[in-house]
């Protein structure tokens, strides 16, 4: 499974590379707007940052707009990948820069039939927004596993890129399905590692090693 980072904050995006554990970024205008900088020079510092693939959004809804700053974000460098919602402008945008050889993550996926058109229109990535479903009393995961049976059944190339992510447990219940990525917020990254089991054991293993008065190099 790939992990990608939301975000727009370079140190987290920094930090998230030198562990060794970011393959990519997804990003809005909104995220960078909070972080006080402009938009299409903050994708374009994320992509020379990150070697892999960085979602940037279109703002426009109608089908002329969303493809003309599609093109833009898409010029800003090799590893964009241009993110248009769903729907029918949307989805006819997927298919044009599509066969202009850019790639399109389909964002605010909520069902599975939302799915199976983004991947027949041709999109690389499919957002479903686990946390929101959640968040309206729904489950958000069995959607992914929607997903992940129609795309198996007719072996389409589109990846499940789970988004909306909350918490580690929407990860690893993911990562048990098969989705390919998942984007997550720096904060939930961080609690992957943590297990109070391993703080203690290390704590416990310190306190026999130091009980021993020896040191390193003996």
């Amino acid at each position: 499974m790939r992990f990608f980072l939301d975000t727009a904050d370079l140190d987290e995006i920094a930090t998230g590379l030198e562990w060794g554990m970011v393959d990519g970024i997804t990003t809005n205008p909104s995220i960078i707007a909070k972080q006080g900088k402009p938009y299409l020079p903050t994708v374009r510092e994320i992509a020379e940052l990150v070697p892999g693939p960085v979602s940037g959004e279109v703002l426009a809804t109608d089908y002329e707009g969303m493809l003309d700053q599609g093109r833009r974000l898409a010029d800003l460098a090799d590893n964009v990948v241009v993110k248009v919602p769903l729907g029918p402008a949307g989805l006819r945008v997927v298919r044009t820069l599509r066969g202009e050889g850019t790639l399109c993550n389909v964002t605010l996926c909520f069902s599975a039939p939302q799915a199976l058109l983004a991947a027949k229109a041709g999109a690389a990535y499919i957002s479903p927004f686990v946390g929101r479903i959640d968040d309206i009393g729904g489950v958000g995961m069995q959607l992914i596993e929607e997903i992940l049976t129609i795309y198996r059944q007719y072996d389409f190339a589109t990846e499940v890129l789970v988004a909306s992510v909350r918490h580690p447990e929407h990860l690893l219940q993911a990562a048990l399905m098969g989705a390919e990525v998942a984007t997550i917020p720096f904060g939930v990254l961080e609690k992957l590692y943590k297990h109070p089991l391993t703080d203690l054991g290390l704590e416990r293993f310190l306190a026999d090693w130091n009980s021993t008065g020896r040191s390193f190099e003996d």
